[in-house]
């Protein structure tokens, strides 16, 4: 079969879409003014800036002013827990309720709060990658100041039930953030419907450029600053705003969330027949939900071989993947989110993330499912571990 070159790695990042760049192009250099300038150059920048911001607002059910530009997802996830923390400790609420496989965006921000008094409880989920609302409900306190829990995990691509563990929170009193940094494009989301008061998201996970994300914060929640400095985005995050990012923002959150449900009924397909065809493999399993999980994502364990030379392998026939979460990519110790739905660590080590969008053909599918079978034998047939395996010897 011909070498072909198929980008399989969208959750990492996303290409910057024509639509984007052409939207973004005039803001380098015709309408280059900064926005908080009072001239006209400057007021047309910031026009430009308050139509993004009404996009990412309409695509979320929230109103403009509930949205705040951020530098990225993990900027928006910082702001609303370190401010949610420092609003609520004045008030001697100092726990917070996250889960064990948040992206590091979160899990390192509680880690830190942890080191400055903070009490946090970090609730388990089964085998499935899900979490049980009933474990939230169970772990909140008096005085816990915030649930913050993922919308869909980034590795195993599972649907976390959101609008249910809002409902709880707010009876509770409690505030709930969510980092949909994965989520926002691939599933319909309403804020005001479900009840979300703040919601992270990040321009390059849906064909905006890197480096622009968003923080929702709903109306009649005050948090601190993170970043101090000039009076930006009505005096609450400093630094000159970014304007051709906000704009290309705008337009990419629109695209993403237009016609959602007919776009992921072609991505469910492939997908489903990317699984099928990988599980026809003796000794792997798919990590997550079959059903709860983003559309245009895979997760399969595959024993006997290691993630990276996996990925190696693929890279050499053309195909773009990954083995657990891209942020850390260079570490050599197993996915926590792997870990967390019970697998062993040699098992972890060898994951294969695929993920894909409704620009994958069917004759990129038939080759990928051409092309794993060779490398995974051709990896397990130089495997020591995979040797033992066969001779029913324990490996360590």
């Amino acid at each position: 079969m011909e070498k072909r070159s198929i980008y399989a790695d969208n959750a990492a990042t996303t290409a910057v879409s024509e639509e984007v760049l052409e939207a973004m192009l005039p803001y380098f250099r015709e309408g280059y003014g900064n926005a908080s300038s009072i001239y006209k150059l400057g007021r047309d920048a910031q026009r430009a800036v308050e139509d993004a911001r009404e996009k990412v607002a309409k695509a979320l059910g929230a109103e403009p002013r509930e949205i705040y530009f951020t530098s990225c997802g993990s900027e928006a996830d910082n702001w609303a827990i370190k401010g949610t923390a420092e609003l609520m400790a004045k008030k001697g609420k100092k726990h917070i309720i996250t889960s064990v496989f948040e992206h590091h965006a979160v899990l390192h921000t509680t880690e830190y709060l942890e080191k400055h008094g903070f009490e946090v409880t970090y609730i388990p989920v089964s085998d499935k990658g899900l979490i049980d609302p009933e474990d939230i409900k169970n772990a909140i306190r008096e005085d816990t100041a915030l649930v913050t829990i993922m919308y869909a995990n980034n590795e195993i691509g599972t649907i976390q039930p959101i609008e249910e563990i809002a409902a709880i929170c707010h009876e509770k009193g409690v505030i709930f953030h969510t980092d949909a940094v994965q989520a926002v494009g691939h599933v319909d989301i309403d804020v005001h419907k479900q009840g979300i008061d703040m919601l992270s998201l990040s321009g390059h996970k849906i064909h905006a450029q890197k480096g622009i994300g968003a923080l929702y914060i709903r109306k009649g929640l005050t948090l601190p600053n993170l970043i101090h400095g000039g009076g930006q985005e009505r005096g609450k995050r400093a630094g000159t705003e970014n304007v051709p990012a906000i704009v290309g923002l705008g337009v990419a959150i629109e695209a993403a969330t237009r016609n959602i449900s007919e776009k992921n009924v072609g991505i469910t397909k492939q997908r489903n027949k990317l699984i099928d065809g990988i599980l026809t493999l003796p000794y792997t399993r798919l990590n997550g939900d079959r059903d709860k999980r983003l559309p245009g994502n895979l997760n399969i364990s595959i024993e006997g071989i290691e993630g990276e030379s996996l990925l190696l392998m693929l890279d050499m026939y053309g195909i773009c993947a990954s083995s657990g979460s891209a942020c850390t990519s260079g570490s050599l110790d197993p996915s926590h989110v792997l870990l967390s739905i019970g697998l062993k660590h040699e098992v972890a080590h060898g994951s294969l993330r695929l993920s894909i969008e409704d620009d994958v053909t069917d004759e990129d599918v038939d080759y990928i499912l051409d092309v794993i079978p060779k490398v995974v034998n051709r990896l397990r047939e130089m495997s020591p571990v995979w040797e033992k395996m066969m001779k029913g010897e324990k490996y360590e």
